[in-house]
């Protein structure tokens, strides 16, 4: 079978890292993109490898065309091709809505909405058949925590975004989801407060989400991505749970 290509966004860390994790276990390749950390993205390239795939890490702001465009064709360069998309890139600055410098808001707006828009457009004109694209929402667009205003907005955007966008693509043998996590703690925020336990400080509070059994009110789709030979394909948002769900784990998105 030919090798299998995914593309995670915000790879570098959190939610992204795990998913790429995850899928360099289940023998795909993967572009890991980032904004910035290299030295975290390289990690991750490290990470996919030592579970079975192949990575490379390529720098790009999900919210330039341009950057984007190059990351996809990096993509294309490195592995003939893309299969699936996870877009987890996502930046959480928080205080109350009367307190919110706008800079600040529309740079939330720009990286998670517009970020998601523009990786979304390049995901339709080059995702090939039987693959998937996933975008990362959050339980808060329900939890309505105080300070959460500007975030919560713009993952409503993405999941308003991604139900259009399976309709959009109804035919094409493409699958489109968004998945709205809840917090959970992980293996590696566990590690980090029993550390600071030991040292006579607090825990640091360090949350991440669960793919597989989401702890969030909903989950608004189930995870679409599915290992290499799976048949079972909709270009449609579905309720049922894939054979072999990413399970992921980091900060929220």
């Amino acid at each position: 079978m030919t090798e299998r290509v995914a593309i995670v966004t915000g790879g570098s860390s959190g939610i992204g890292r795990e998913a790429a994790t995850r899928l360099g276990q289940d023998g795909y390749a993967v572009v890991i993109g980032y904004g910035g950390n290299q030295v975290a993205a390289e990690e991750t390239v490290k990470e996919v490898e030592q579970a079975g795939g192949r990575a490379i890490a390529v720098r790009a702001d999900v919210a330039d065309e341009t950057a984007v465009a190059a990351l996809f064709d990096r993509a294309e360069q490195e592995f003939g091709g893309i299969d699936v998309v996870v877009n987890a890139a996502g930046i959480m600055p928080l205080a109350p809505l009367a307190d919110l410098d706008l800079d600040v808001f529309d740079r939330v707006v720009r990286t998670n909405l517009r970020g998601t828009f523009v990786v979304d457009q390049q995901a339709v004109r080059r995702v090939r058949g039987g693959g998937a694209i996933v975008n990362v929402s959050s339980s808060l667009t329900k939890l309505a925590r105080p300070g959460y205003s500007a975030y919560s907005a713009t993952k409503g955007g993405v999941e308003a975004v991604t139900l259009i966008l399976a309709r959009e693509l109804r035919g094409r043998d493409i699958t489109v989801n968004t998945v709205a996590p809840g917090p959970t703690a992980t293996a590696r925020s566990s590690r980090a407060s029993r550390r600071s336990w030991s040292t006579g400080s607090p825990p640091s509070r360090r949350w991440s989400a669960s793919g597989s059994r989401p702890t969030s009110p909903r989950s608004s789709h189930s995870w679409p991505v599915r290992p290499a030979g799976s048949t079972v394909r909709s270009s449609t948002p579905t309720a049922a749970r894939p054979p072999d769900p990413l399970v992921l784990k980091g900060k929220p998105p």
